[in-house]
């Protein structure tokens, strides 16, 4: 029975290992600028990491909590290709050491990053004990319950789906012009490229094009606030609809995403402007343009998978639309600068590049489904 399932529903444990891997590479050499090698230094001194006099809990919590997913992955990734329980600790151990050593020894070559064999320590900490815990989820058959249970909630070839949901909530952590505003990408990518062609003097035509900002200053109106909102949350219960099987399963998913939805956004307001603020973003214009979205969605439990993800891919080309006409008010900026310059800094490129692509990988998956026949 297991086999069958899993040949039915491939395990989304690796790919997910690697997306996490390569976003704690982010996390770890952002900002990616400033690049030199440290004076007076020898190549076998920067190998040989140094242990910091200081004492940082929550640096500390932090190294070993943002490995500690990345062991449950790849443990679960390796265990689903037929790993057994000890080969599979030992390769955490050594991808996680080399992840973790590879971060800390580039660090010594940017401004501002500091290698520590404390950061290292922590880090196979968190990667080991992520390992050890799915390795008793493992011992007690969890996978193989996980794998019944996605058979009956969800259809075959669900797994891209199901790692764009299990992403969505990390970009909700990033702050937002709008709530649940996800993809605002243009207006960061016009300034990169403007930067790129500033003094270049065959492209003087081209930074003339590029130069001057494309974001209107005046607020949106609060039915475009509204809609934005609503269509931002009814795009990802409209993609969990499109893998999910019609009937009462899809009702509890629309609860599930909603209250995911709720404690990420909290969250993020929380990080932004403290705990007292936390519940600032249940504005008079999100409240019903959150109930709209789940009103709808529960309207709609019984549409067909392909109907869904039609519905889920013209959300989410309405809802980047709006949010991208959003304006960055003095709020935004003041949290945004918060998360790039303060001790979020480590969490920053996770929460940003999930944010900023999550809508159009989303899209791109939802075309390839309702391009593929039944």
């Amino acid at each position: 029975m297991a086999n069958a399932l899993s040949h039915r529903h491939t395990s989304l444990a690796a790919p997910l290992a690697w997306v996490y891997g390569a976003l704690i590479l982010y996390a770890s050499l952002f900002p990616f600028t400033g690049w030199r090698w440290p004076p007076g230094q020898t190549l076998l001194a920067l190998l040989a990491l140094p242990w910091p006099p200081w004492r940082d809990a929550f640096d500390m919590w932090a190294n070993f909590l943002g490995y500690l997913p990345g062991g449950v992955l790849l443990f679960l990734g390796l265990h689903a290709r037929g790993m057994r329980g000890g080969a599979a600790l030992g390769v955490v151990l050594g991808v996680g050491l080399a992840l973790s050593f590879g971060n800390e020894f580039t660090q010594n070559f940017l401004p501002g990053r500091h290698p520590s064999l404390k950061d290292l320590a922590m880090n196979l900490a968190g990667a080991m004990c992520g390992a050890l815990l799915a390795w008793a989820f493992s011992a007690v058959e969890t996978p193989t319950r996980w794998a019944a249970t996605r058979a009956r909630w969800f259809v075959p070839r669900s797994g891209g789906a199901l790692a764009l949901l299990a992403l969505w909530p990390i970009g909700l952590l990033f702050p937002a012009p709008l709530p649940f505003g996800l993809g605002q990408l243009g207006e960061r990518l016009r300034e990169t490229i403007a930067a790129a062609l500033h003094g270049v003097p065959w492209a003087a035509s081209w930074y003339e094009m590029v130069a001057t900002p494309t974001v209107s200053t005046a607020p949106l109106r609060p039915l475009s606030e509204g809609m934005a909102t609503a269509l931002a949350l009814f795009a990802p219960i409209m993609l969990a609809y499109g893998v999910a099987r019609p009937g009462w399963r899809r009702a509890l998913l629309v609860i599930i995403l909603a209250i995911v939805a709720f404690g990420a956004m909290t969250l993020s307001t929380a990080l932004n402007f403290g705990p007292l603020h936390a519940l600032g973003w249940l504005t008079p214009v999100t409240v019903p343009a959150v109930a709209t979205s789940c009103v709808v969605a529960l309207a709609l439990i019984a549409a067909p998978c392909r109907v869904a993800a039609a519905l889920a891919l013209a959300a989410l080309a309405g809802a980047v639309a709006l949010v991208a006409q959003a304006p960055s008010d003095p709020y935004f900026a003041q949290s945004l600068q918060s998360w790039e310059q303060g001790r979020f800094i480590h969490f920053h490129g996770m929460a940003q590049w999930v944010g900023w692509l999550w809508p159009y990988v989303a899209m791109l998956w939802l075309l390839g489904q309702l391009a593929r026949r039944e």
